[in-house]
Order: C-alpha cells, then sequence, then structure tokens
C-alpha cells in the first residue's frame, strides 16, 4: 500500500476526503465484545426522583460542579484529589430529567436527544455495579455534561491506590517505572469524547450502545477488560450544538478550537477531565469523512509532543481500528461507505496535528500515548440534514453509529493486548520531562512497524531551561514609579497568564527573594516555569514563539501560530541555561492577587489587559468622570476610590496613584458589533455594552439611538444594504464611530467614504504570530507582537490618517504559515513594513485579528481603546 499517494486540500470546516487507497477489510480487530448479549435501545426511564439521590443498591453520588475561580480556572475535580477522602466505584446517582424538546435536531435522524440521555444514564446505572455517571460541568447554555465511568467495582481504599499509581506516574515516573505493582494492578485509563462538533451526532449512541454492553456482559473478554482499565466516556461534549444541530456551542465557539485557550466552559471540562484521569488512549469521535478517516495525521507534526511514542501506538490503533471498520462490510455500492484511510500513511499533506488546539493533540500533552481524531463515513449535516429523506438519514447514522462504535471496539483490544507498554510509554513521556531528556526523532528505527517514516515526519525541538514571568511589582513592595515595562507589561496580565498555565496542569514557582537568572536580574514575585518537569511539552507549546513552518507544506488546516508568550500581554522571558536550584521560589496553586488601590490621591488605570478595559467600563457605566492620560492609561478621581476597590477585587487589576490631572474624558460607550462570535465573547469579556448587527438587522430596521460605535469584522455588507438602511447608516456614521477589522471592516469604510485608506489583502490561508511596531495612542504600550489571520495592510494613507501599527520590515512572521500567492503576491514580504492598524478622525482599521476566537488577550486592549475613542 501506497505512502501518501495523493495530496488533499484541507480546508475548514473537515469536509469530505476521498480516499486513495483500498484497504482489504478483515475482522482484526473487532473481535472484543462481539459475543456480548443485545439490550434495549432505550431502557425503562427510571420513576422521578430528586437528582444525587442514590440508586437503590449504593449510597455514593457524585457532585455536580464547583464555582470557578476565573475563566482560566479549572472545573469540577473529578479524580477525587484534594477532596480528603476518594469514594469507590461505582459512583452513582439519579439524576433528574431534562424537559423534552420536540426540536431537538437529534430526533430526525433517529438518535438519542439531549433529553433521552439522562433516562439512559439513569437505567445503565440500574443495570449493575460497573458503571457510574457524574457531571463534569456545564456547556455554555447551562446544559449538563456528563462523564460516564465504567470499570469493575473499587471500593474506596482500592480507588485510593489507583489515584496513587497515577500520581505515581506524573510526578515521580523513574520509580513507576519500577513499581512492580503499578505494572500488577493500575488501570489503564482510556477516554472517548463524542459529539464536541454538535452537529456530528452520533459518537454519542455510539456510546451509549458499548456501555449498555460493557453493563450487561458477562464473558470473560469483558471481565477482563473491565478489571484492568477504567473507561470513560464524555457522552456529549457539546449539547447546545446536538440540540441546535450547529457545529458550535451557544456561544457560537468551535470547541475543538478552543484546546488552548479554554474560552469555553465544555472546554475547561474537557481539560479537567484529561488532567484528573490521564487517560492513556484516547478517540474524538466527529464526521463526516468518506471513507472514515483514522488519525495518526500528515506533517507538520507537533514539535512539542514526544512523537516517536505517539505515532508507535496511534499508527498501531489505527490499523486496527480499520480493519474493525472495513470489517463491518459496508460498502461504496451498496452503502456508500468507502474503505477506511488513514492519513499518516494515505495522504502526502493536508491533515496535520501541529496546533495543540484540536482535543487528541491536546490530550498528548498530558500523557495520551495514543489520540485520534475519528471521521465517521455519511454526512447527515448541513445541507443533507435539510435535503435528504428522513429514511436516508436514518440509514446512514445507523451506520455511523455502528462506524463509530467498531472504532471504540477495536480501541479496547488494543488496550487489552496492549496495555502494559501503553502505560510504560506514558511514564516515559512524563519521564523525559521531569529529567529534561532529549526527544528521540522518529525513523524507521526508532519507531519499528510503522512504514513510509521521512526526513518530512522529523519536527523535534531544543526546550529551553525555563521561563520567566517577571514581576511588575504590584503588591510586592516595589513603588508604583519603580515598576517599568523590563520587568512586566501589565501584572493583571502576567496573573492571568499563570492561573492559564496552573489551570493546565503546568507546574509553576514564585521567587520569594530577587535572583539572577541565564544573565539577568528579576525581582521578588517573578514566577518561573522550570522546564524541567512532566508536562514540559504542554508548558513549551503554551509559552514559546512556535515556528514558520512555511516552507514545509503548501497548506494547513488550520491556525499555525499562537503563542501566549507573545500575545497575552505579559513579559515572558526565554532561558536558555542556568542553574535553577539556586533561584529561591516555592510552587504556587495559583498566582498572587495584583488587585490594588492607592489609599491617597487620584488614580491611574494601566488598560493593558482584557480585566483592565473590563474595570473601566464598569467606571463609565457608573458615570464615573474618567480621562485617558497621554500614556493611554485611564485617570480616575479620588472620588471613585470605593468603586476602585471594588473593582480591584472583582477583576484583579491595580489602581495607581497619580499626580496628572490631564487628560481626555472618557464616556460609556454602546456597540453595534458585526462580528465573529469569538470577537463578541471577548467584546462581553471586556465588559462593553454589544448588541449584535448584521445586513439583515439593518435591513430590517435598526434603531441606531442604541448605539454610540460600530464595529464590523463580519456579517455587514454596505452594497447589499437596502436604501432605508443604507441612508439609516450612513446618517449614524456621520456623527458617530467605526472600528473595521479585516477586509470586510476596510470595504465599509470605503463604501461610506470615511477614511482615505486602501486595504491590500494578503494570502487568505496566512496566519500566524507577526512582529509588529506600536507607533500610535491606540496601541500604545501595546506587546510588539500581533496575531493575523488573512492579514491586511494598509497603503494610500490620506493626509489626516495616523498609522498605529506596522509589520516590521523584513519578515514579520514569528511563527505560522503564510506564504506568497501564485503571482508572487500577498505574501509576508509584501506586508514587511506596511501599516496594520490606521486610524483618522472617527475611524480605527485593523488589518491583524486582535480578538481572534477570543485568544490574543494582549491585543484586546486596542479594540478597547479604539471603541472608546473613536464615538
Amino acid at each position: 500500500m501506497p505512502r501518501r499517494s495523493a495530496s488533499t486540500s484541507r480546508s475548514a470546516p473537515r469536509t469530505a476526503l476521498i480516499a486513495t487507497v483500498t484497504v482489504a477489510a478483515t475482522a482484526a480487530g473487532s473481535l472484543l465484545l462481539t459475543s456480548l448479549p443485545a439490550t434495549a435501545d432505550d431502557p425503562d426511564t427510571p420513576p422521578p426522583v430528586r437528582e444525587g439521590s442514590p440508586l437503590p443498591h449504593t449510597a455514593a453520588r457524585a457532585p455536580e460542579g464547583a464555582t470557578q475561580r476565573a475563566l482560566t480556572a479549572p472545573v469540577t475535580d473529578l479524580s477525587g484529589k484534594g477532596k480528603g477522602t476518594t469514594r469507590g466505584y461505582p459512583r452513582e446517582q439519579v439524576l433528574a430529567p431534562d424537559p423534552e424538546n420536540p426540536a431537538d435536531k437529534s430526533i430526525k435522524l433517529g438518535l438519542t436527544p439531549y433529553h433521552g440521555i439522562v433516562p439512559k444514564l439513569n437505567a445503565l446505572q440500574r443495570l449493575g455495579d460497573r458503571v457510574s455517571v457524574e457531571i463534569a460541568g456545564r456547556s455554555a447554555g447551562g446544559h449538563r455534561l456528563y462523564l460516564v465511568t465504567v470499570t469493575a467495582p473499587e471500593t474506596a481504599h482500592q480507588a485510593r491506590a489507583q489515584d496513587r499509581l497515577r500520581e505515581l506516574i506524573e510526578n515521580a515516573p523513574q520509580s513507576a517505572a519500577k513499581d512492580p505493582a503499578l505494572k500488577k494492578t493500575y488501570k489503564t485509563p482510556v477516554f472517548f469524547n463524542n459529539n464536541i462538533h454538535g452537529n456530528e451526532w452520533e459518537g454519542t449512541d455510539a456510546a451509549l450502545k458499548l456501555i449498555e454492553r460493557l453493563a450487561t456482559a458477562k464473558d470473560r473478554n469483558t471481565t477482563d477488560l473491565l478489571a484492568h482499565n477504567r473507561l470513560y466516556f464524555n457522552i456529549t461534549a457539546n449539547p447546545d450544538g446536538r440540540i441546535a444541530g450547529t457545529r458550535a456551542n451557544a456561544n457560537g465557539f468551535d470547541l475543538n478550537r478552543d484546546l488552548v485557550t479554554a474560552s469555553q466552559p465544555e472546554a475547561r471540562a474537557m481539560r479537567q477531565i484529561e488532567i484528573d484521569k490521564q487517560p492513556a488512549v484516547m478517540l474524538d469521535l466527529h464526521g463526516y469523512v468518506n471513507g472514515t478517516l483514522i488519525e495518526p495525521t500528515t506533517p507538520p507534526h507537533g514539535e512539542n509532543y514526544e512523537y516517536d511514542l505517539f505515532l508507535k501506538n496511534t499508527y498501531a490503533n489505527a490499523l486496527g481500528m480499520e480493519a474493525a471498520v472495513n470489517g463491518l462490510g459496508y460498502t461504496p455500492g451498496k452503502d456508500g461507505v468507502e474503505p477506511a484511510q488513514i492519513p499518516f500513511r494515505d495522504q502526502e499533506e493536508g491533515w496535520d496535528d501541529w496546533p495543540p488546539i484540536f482535543t487528541p493533540q491536546y490530550a498528548a500533552f498530558h500523557g495520551t500515548v495514543a489520540a485520534h481524531t475519528v471521521e465517521i463515513p455519511l454526512q447527515v449535516n448541513n445541507a443533507a440534514y435539510d435535503s435528504l429523506p428522513v429514511t436516508e438519514l436514518r440509514r446512514r447514522s445507523a451506520i455511523n453509529v455502528d462506524v463509530a462504535g467498531a472504532a471504540m471496539r477495536a480501541t479496547l483490544t488494543y488496550v487489552q493486548r496492549h496495555r502494559t507498554t501503553l502505560i510504560a510509554d506514558q511514564i516515559e513521556v512524563f519521564r523525559r520531562g521531569a529529567a529534561g531528556a532529549a526527544q528521540i526523532p522518529v525513523s524507521e528505527r526508532t519507531v519499528p512497524g510503522v512504514p513510509g517514516i521521512g526526513p518530512e515526519d522529523v519536527y523535534t525541538t531544543e526546550f529551553p531551561r525555563a521561563y520567566v514571568v517577571p514581576a511588575g511589582g504590584g503588591g510586592l513592595g516595589v513603588p508604583p514609579l519603580e515598576r517599568s515595562r523590563e520587568w512586566g507589561r501589565s501584572d493583571a496580565a502576567a496573573a492571568r497568564l499563570v492561573d492559564h498555565l496552573l489551570a493546565n496542569d503546568v507546574r509553576v514557582t514564585r521567587a520569594t527573594h530577587a535572583f539572577r537568572l541565564g544573565g539577568r536580574s528579576y525581582p521578588k514575585g517573578s514566577y518561573v516555569v522550570d522546564m524541567h518537569q512532566p508536562k514540559r511539552g504542554l508548558a513549551n507549546v503554551l509559552l514559546a514563539d512556535g515556528r514558520d513552518i512555511s516552507d514545509k507544506v503548501s497548506v494547513m488546516y488550520d491556525i499555525s501560530g499562537w503563542s501566549l508568550g507573545r500575545l497575552w500581554g505579559a513579559t515572558v522571558d526565554e532561558v536558555r541555561s542556568g542553574r535553577l536550584t539556586a533561584v529561591p521560589a516555592r510552587p504556587v496553586q495559583e498566582a498572587a492577587s495584583v488587585g490594588h488601590v492607592a489609599p491617597h490621591g487620584d488614580l491611574r488605570l494601566r488598560l493593558d489587559s482584557p480585566q483592565e478595559i473590563a474595570a473601566l467600563n464598569s467606571l463609565l457605566r457608573d458615570g464615573i468622570p474618567v480621562r485617558q492620560a497621554a500614556d493611554g492609561s485611564a485617570l480616575v478621581p479620588s472620588s471613585a476610590r470605593g468603586k476602585a476597590q471594588a473593582l480591584a477585587r472583582t477583576y484583579d487589576v491595580a489602581f495607581d496613584a497619580t499626580r496628572t490631572s490631564r487628560g481626555t474624558p472618557l464616556r460609556h460607550v454602546r456597540v453595534a458589533a458585526a462580528v465573529t462570535p469569538g470577537e463578541l465573547f471577548a467584546l462581553r469579556e471586556m465588559n462593553f455594552d454589544v448588541v449584535p448587527v448584521s445586513t439583515a438587522v439593518l435591513n430590517a430596521g435598526f434603531d441606531w439611538s442604541a448605539a454610540d460605535v460600530l464595529f464590523v469584522s463580519a456579517g455587514l455588507s454596505y452594497d447589499r444594504l437596502n436604501t432605508a438602511a443604507r441612508t439609516a447608516l450612513d446618517g449614524f456614521l456621520d456623527g458617530h464611530g467605526l472600528v473595521g477589522r479585516g477586509a470586510t471592516g476596510a470595504a465599509l469604510n470605503s463604501a461610506a467614504g470615511l477614511l482615505k485608506a486602501t486595504a491590500v489583502e494578503g494570502n487568505g490561508d496566512a496566519n500566524g504570530v507577526v512582529r509588529v511596531v506600536n507607533s500610535g495612542p491606540v496601541t500604545a504600550g501595546a506587546p510588539g507582537h500581533g496575531f493575523v489571520y488573512a492579514p491586511v495592510w494598509f497603503t494610500g494613507l490620506g493626509p489626516a490618517v495616523t498609522v498605529e501599527q506596522s509589520y516590521v520590515s523584513g519578515n514579520p512572521l514569528v511563527s505560522g504559515h503564510w506564504r506568497s500567492l501564485e503571482d508572487g503576491s500577498g505574501g509576508p514580504a509584501a506586508a514587511a513594513g506596511r501599516a496594520s492598524v490606521v486610524s483618522g478622525p472617527h475611524v480605527v482599521l485593523f488589518g491583524t485579528e486582535p480578538l481572534f476566537r477570543d485568544h490574543p488577550k494582549g491585543s484586546f486592549p486596542q479594540v478597547g481603546r479604539a471603541l472608546l475613542t473613536v464615538s
């Protein structure tokens, strides 16, 4: 079978790919559980009882979740760690039913609607002592997220022993590798994540069927499986989308792009499952690619993984899943089902594992050594959902459930056969990290049994010795006037970044005294990330610059750069060498609070982070007379000290003393926004009052008295407005401000005849972290890096136009993928030195993506300042 015999383009959302090879169907890998007895698809609904009541045969029940400290905080700890006691298994409870919803989009497909899940889970728990249900959190729309555990019963003592072994694997991997009790008794954690894209439904139903079979089967295979493994099922990772038939959740987010940022509660729940359960193997069930697509992937491969261990297991398990899926006997002619495909083997490029934003790729950094996206074959969403007969949709869905189930069962077969080596490989991931050991490049020698490995598959990195997040001095005994950008761009941004690292299970210490490291001096209170830690790959993938991979492949599936070290607004120093034992520091569980208010005089609030903009908006909403100083900070009168104290606690921001009194008055603004869901979320995160608008909304008659400024980046076309809507918009723009982003925002500016600036669109596939030069009041104090996605720059500037920011000369791309078009235009060389942000009377235009998917936190204040000053 040829390796990578064809090149496939991969554009979001994932669309059907054509299988390039034919795979002989076998039954190998599909033997497990084939003899299990079938049971009813729809178990009887239990009698109505209060949620959380114990089932008749157990007194155990699960709590429903903990209040989060902040957006970056973990959700419910599902491991039992830190609770004083650990419960055994089963951990059962009676769940209160959800209201019946006849509009649930699953119903048309003959699948389980969201309101049908609880009756099934209650019934499954009553079938015996193998099934436990816990609440992993709630979705953006308020729906419960159900985590089901299937395993042989454990006493509380046995469960505590499992916790100790799991922690030994991560915290003392060298000891774990030699521990005979671990090898003999540790249960391999396996995680099945389902329905992360809400309109890719069938993984949920396949999981419910599999759980039912596992709950009742008495054959030797099943009893052995559950005696030696814990199986975790996230029943639906996106209930909002499942109900509505949408890819995104109720906030409009694609959750399979949110794992680095974790802006959404569903992503935080999945993150916590990875941390608490530490799965060695995971499947993420998706659709729809015909034939069924089973990772591992094509290049480029994430350079921070221990890819030799990952590839060995993912390829071997993929072969078993392929055989199981093909062994179901579906054919192209009879059923419309093509043979399964494995991108690593069958494609040249187009299905990469470069960014950690995808669930399986993120899982690898928590010790998962076999993680897969599985794309089931037959499309039932989008146009197919609306156009195909119900009978055909249900035929397809039934096949998809069958295929998803085959992939799950084959994975369990692989786990049974390779349980010991899977755990040994997970231990080795953590050992390398803790020891600071070099990565092992993949080759046919280092990863035997995987054919076709070539130089295009080799991606490694040299990890730094440490990262330092310098303290700015807030609350640390450093006088405000001595704080400088050298010691931290923003205390609030640094605290937020550190909390995010901790929420991702990255270990951070805080200096108890001033110190020197890597030839530089740092003040007391600075944070240190020692890169000799078990999850060094995750620490590095979050903080490092990343790499320019433009010359590696022709096109990327999604973003290729994402550095929190460059984009989140805090100063982050990479330290290549140094003796960390000499650094006086102690571990932290959360960032130190930086919120404080000077006891006397007028106050100064820096505007370098989203939290600071949010605090400012709260002041303005309450009518506090705030002025903007020449350096861009906000000047708050001493009379508002009480309000400032409350905001310092709420947003963890600092109000310093100031003697400056001159400044431009600021006022509360209401924003009409034609933007992406990520931008809308970011605007509300900064506490702006926002009303969404679009071409359709304006054409229907929009009351412009409800807005003070218009922000446009998507969904609003001047040319498609009717006469009345265009006249109303022109009237609004005559006396109010416009903030535009990207080609859409620039087009509206031009059509309305506002700012004299010509927008030049770069390669539409380009994205990544770029170097910029800030030169105007809107970008004052901003980081020297930004993010682009389909970058834009501005030429032909009129005399009234101010260049707020420019791409640096040379090559502005730090990390990501940005190529010129075939005619040589649109590349980074064409953008070099050009204006990336411009302003003029009542207008600011962005060619960068300062709010992209709620991610580049350090750029948010640029938008905040623009909205506050153009109106």
